[in-house]
């Protein structure tokens, strides 16, 4: 009997979930074992954790329904180490008596692969600054927002909120903060000017929504420290805070820097067009953990709208590589941002292939509308990753768990 193709894929965001998910309407299940590894049994809506952090119930995707009948195998464990050279994953797992009894005694449990499709994502970045760790919630995590929710329940009017991040996170979170607690005194400090890589459009529509709502915006303040009840700036400012939301980017999971996989200095795995790693040919990485290069070549920025585009392109690579088949060759382009700014308002900047803002721009309720479709939208993608195209499970080539060709070469089928 011929011995399955094993796929093993780290991450169940948006990108590991679709690459998983495509992958098995891509081939036939008798020729491929595909075990999605993550820590949680249900989906992350990570576009929409600023609404949860607000106090907004967010509705529930369990994995087991998602990925029902679609033969992935959702595997609830942590990832503790990758061995790239000998195809192995290190995981650890609650045991089912400790689930039970509320003891913490884990499984540990070594995964073998013939392909693994590495998409853990990122988390939040402290960028170093001091009191960072210690004072200041995040909004990368559900955790996070969890916790952030949790204290904002408990503030009292009148006390001070600090969003840190001028990006689309901080003008989401701020604006969603300042809407849903009218009573607080939200501010976001931002490094450079307030919406200064919009358009003059967008920029106009971002002042008048935080005039509306009434947040004040420190422009030009570098946050150069955090502590229990303030943050300090560059400029000498110090801006009270009763709680300190920050949200100046993300750093990737440390566990591809601890790897003998190529990467950047920031711990991203250098990959080609097809999402493959240019050191390891049997792993592919997608989202947030990847280093890709999109138009006029510069990086894909981490985020939704680069995610899933890398995810169906490693998904389609790899079948085709397995099933003898051209490597399609889509380039993956930008074509706006979408950004709420509450629950009425929103912003959809137009922008070119490389991700630069152009003049057009959408603004207000209808934008606030289209941002929800979108956010709806990548959801639906998780769990319909071909998004309409008709199904097509092909058989895969005998040698297929051998090295493939790269980009461009095709493997003869056998089957």
């Amino acid at each position: 009997m011929k011995q399955q193709h094993r796929i093993i894929v780290l991450g169940a965001g948006y990108s590991g979930a679709i690459a998983a998910g495509r992958l098995a309407k891509r081939l036939r299940r008798e020729d491929v074992a595909i075990t999605l590894v993550n820590a949680e049994p249900d989906f992350v809506e990570r576009v929409r954790m600023h609404q949860l952090a607000a106090g907004q119930d967010l509705r529930p995707r369990p994995f087991s329904e998602m990925f029902a009948g679609t033969g992935v195998e959702l595997k609830l464990a942590r990832v503790t180490a990758v061995d790239v050279d000998r195809k192995r994953v290190q995981v650890t797992a609650a045991r089912p008596a400790a689930e039970a009894t509320g003891e913490t005694d884990v499984l540990n449990e070594v995964l073998e692969y013939d392909t693994l499709i590495y998409a853990l994502g990122s988390a939040w970045n402290s960028q170093g600054v001091p009191g960072t760790a210690e004072f200041a919630d995040e909004l990368a995590s559900r955790p996070g927002a969890l916790r952030l929710r949790e204290r904002l329940a408990g503030l009292e009017a009148g006390q001070p909120v600090v969003v840190v991040g001028g990006g689309l996170t901080g003008l989401e979170a701020a604006t969603e903060i300042a809407e849903a607690r009218p009573d607080l005194d939200v501010a976001l400090a931002a490094r450079g000017a307030l919406g200064d890589w919009l358009s003059p459009k967008g920029r106009a529509h971002v002042h008048k929504v935080f005039a509306g709502l009434g947040i004040t915006a420190h422009e030009h303040a570098a946050v150069t420290d955090v502590e229990s009840d303030r943050v300090a700036t560059a400029d000498g400012k110090s801006i009270p805070a009763a709680i300190t939301v920050w949200t100046t980017g993300f750093a990737v999971h440390p566990i591809a820097r601890a790897t003998t996989l190529e990467v950047t200095d920031t711990g991203q795995i250098k990959v080609d067009s097809t999402m493959r790693s240019v050191s390891h040919p049997d792993v592919y990485a997608v989202g947030d953990a990847a280093m890709a290069m999109g138009p006029g070549d510069k990086p894909l920025r981490m985020s939704c709208a680069s995610g899933t585009p890398m995810a169906w392109q490693a998904a389609d690579a790899i079948a085709a590589r397995l099933t003898g088949t051209k490597v399609p060759k889509t380039p993956i382009r930008y074509f706006n941002q979408c950004i709420s700014l509450g629950r009425k308002e929103g912003l959809i900047q137009y922008v070119t292939a490389d991700d630069r803002a152009v003049k057009a721009a959408l603004t207000g309720r209808f934008a606030a509308r289209y941002k929800e479709l979108i956010c709806k939208g990548a959801a639906w993608g998780v769990a319909n990753p071909t998004l309409g195209i008709p199904t097509r499970r092909r058989r895969i080539a005998q040698n297929a768990t051998q090295p493939q060709p790269r980009t461009g070469e095709t493997i003869k089928a056998t089957a």
